[in-house]
């Protein structure tokens, strides 16, 4: 076997790996939304404002995934899948620290945002009925449901964590480092 035909088989290797964990990263995606969908519409759990914060990268991360894998199907060169790999993986990162941020305010290591832990009445703008009925703010440091100690919020850390951790072997398999 030639150098040259080494070279093509691990580069191909590389790229089926790359193909696969691009798709693995669109898919957890998707089911990530699916399982918020799912708490918010069938088990009645309203998101917070930082809960809809932290489902943008989900909404980013489906779509663009698809498309890498896409690009990559096709054939694309290894230099133009590489950065489209390291912005899904910096995506995904970002919000593992939105979601550990949001867990913190929960456990209350720190505040969270006004606009969903802080006061909820402003009386100084119309009367107490008309701010009551105008109030419908689901608070970011109020969990409304844990397993094994962790809320959606921690949960949601955990999965971006581990989307990051696909998509950047997938950069490591283009880059050749592994397979």
């Amino acid at each position: 076997m030639t150098l040259d035909a080494v070279v093509k088989s691990a580069s191909g290797v590389g790229r089926k790996t790359a193909f696969a964990t691009t798709l693995a990263v669109a898919f957890i995606a998707a089911a990530t939304i699916a399982g918020a969908w799912f708490f918010q519409i069938v088990l009645e759990i309203l998101p917070c404002p930082l809960c809809l914060e932290q489902r943008y990268a989900y909404y980013f991360a489906f779509p663009f995934g698809l498309l890498v894998a896409f690009a990559l199907a096709k054939g694309a060169p290894r230099c133009l899948i590489i950065p489209p790999l390291a912005v899904l993986t910096l995506v995904v990162l970002v919000n593992a620290g939105l979601g550990a941020y949001h867990a913190g305010v929960e456990w209350g290591f720190w505040l969270g945002p006004t606009e969903c832990s802080g006061t909820v009445l402003d009386l100084g703008k119309g009367s107490l009925l008309e701010n009551l009925d105008r109030v419908k703010v689901v608070r970011c440091d109020q969990v409304q449901w844990r397993f094994l100690g962790l809320s959606l919020a921690g949960y949601n850390a955990l999965i971006s964590l581990l989307m990051a951790a696909i998509s950047g072997w997938g950069i490591a398999a283009l880059a050749g480092k592994v397979r």
